[in-house]
């Protein structure tokens, strides 16, 4: 996954928007860093890291409550969906 990626801030619909063609793209560019390259596996990793993401604002320290979900809530999701074993 790229910086640009990692670090790409969405705020609202039109940047979730821009967020997902990134990743995308990002998809098509470099699918060796993806452990999740089908349908079947990154829904399944999407339900799982869902489940799991407010342990990771935790850890990091991140003052987010996942329960109140946002579009960058949902960026997180499928970034970490993209490689979460």
């Amino acid at each position: 996954m790229t910086e640009q990626i990692s670090n790409f801030k969405v705020a609202d619909r039109k940047s979730f928007v821009e967020f997902m063609q990134l990743l995308r793209s990002d998809l098509l560019a470099n699918p060796d860093t993806w452990k999740n390259r089908n349908l079947d596996d990154f829904l399944e990793a999407m339900a799982r890291y869902a489940d799991d993401i407010q342990g990771y604002y935790d850890n990091m320290r991140q003052p987010i409550d996942a329960d109140k979900a946002n579009w960058q809530v949902f960026a997180d999701i499928f970034k970490g969906s993209s490689i979460y074993e």
